[in-house]
């Protein structure tokens, strides 16, 4: 159960409301009741309701306030909560610590939330409020979808802030992104010569559901990070729509049997996605290449080839 205890910043209940729908979770909201008396009447209502968790969205200041921190008190005292977690906006700078140590002398915080950490030089600031109020850092924030909070680990950041990666993350989100049964059959496929380009489709759109790409070249070690990191993300896609286009033009005979997309096929095929035949032909060629692949993994029994699909 989430529970509006925000009734000051514009839109903040709204917001909460919203994101309950998208995740499916309860919002206890009612701009009638203070904050300490809502939070007491949620909690109520979780333990009727058979509720295991329940969080409350109180509001935040970029500045001390007497009067915030007395309601954080009352809240404190009406619901006994297990975890109190301050969330700080990494943006902020040098104020964060002042924030923090406030927050901190006020009520018995159990931990912190970096937010809008997606940048590796912002990871001085994790370092310093941890340091300054000697509470652990529990999640950090890399951006606005529901994907991007991370439980922080602290070899993980230090290893993108001295720009060698995060491997383990890497291999974290594509483990959760791609669908185990669907590789496997691909790689299958794709070891006996039949790779298609609803493999090359079906591939394509499991590398989508890892994240912004933006995050992803983030994560990749060394030289390979940088050269990744000089790629515009909006390039890839970009590329990445156009390819999706012009396959999902294609009849699935097409999809299966490239061999058959003479001339005439491809201008079909170009004005129903309204793309040009050069889009097309450049395609189908990057899928050449893709099967030229394939062949040097079947002629090396495949070794490695689990890696990249799974």
């Amino acid at each position: 159960m989430l529970v509006a205890g925000d009734p000051y910043r514009p839109a903040a209940v709204q917001q909460l409301q919203q994101l309950g729908e998208r995740v499916d979770v309860p919002v206890v909201a009612d701009l009638k009741k203070k904050p300490p008396e809502l939070a007491a009447y949620a909690l109520d209502q979780a333990q009727k309701g058979g509720y295991s968790v329940m969080i409350v969205d109180t509001a935040g200041r970029s500045q001390l306030d007497q009067a915030l921190m007395d309601e954080l008190k009352a809240i404190g005292k009406k619901v006994s909560p297990v975890e109190t977690l301050l969330v700080v906006d990494a943006m902020i700078g040098q104020e964060a610590l002042h924030v923090a140590e406030g927050f901190r002398d006020t009520v018995t915080l159990t931990g912190l939330v970096m937010s809008k950490m997606d940048g590796d030089a912002r990871g001085g600031a994790a370092i310093s409020i941890r340091s300054v109020t000697g509470v652990p850092i529990k999640f950090i924030g890399t951006g606005e979808k529901l994907d991007a909070l991370e439980a922080y680990d602290p070899s993980r950041l230090s290893s993108r802030i001295l720009g060698m990666g995060d491997m383990i993350g890497l291999i974290e989100k594509a483990e959760a992104a791609f669908d185990q049964q669907t590789s496997q059959k691909t790689a299958e496929r794709m070891m006996k010569g039949h790779f298609t380009l609803e493999d090359w489709l079906d591939q394509m759109k499991q590398m989508k559901k890892m994240g912004p790409l933006a995050q992803i070249m983030d994560m990749l070690p060394g030289q390979m990070g940088q050269a990744a990191r000089q790629i515009d993300p909006k390039d890839i896609e970009k590329n990445f729509k156009s390819t999706e286009a012009i396959i999902y033009s294609m009849t699935i005979k097409e999809r299966r049997d490239p061999d058959i997309l003479n001339a005439s096929r491809r201008r079909r095929i170009a004005a129903g996605c309204g793309m040009e035949v050069q889009d097309v032909n450049r395609l189908i060629k990057q899928f050449r290449e893709a099967q030229k692949m394939m062949k040097m993994f079947q002629k090396t029994g495949g070794k490695g080839l689990g890696k990249l699909f799974g």
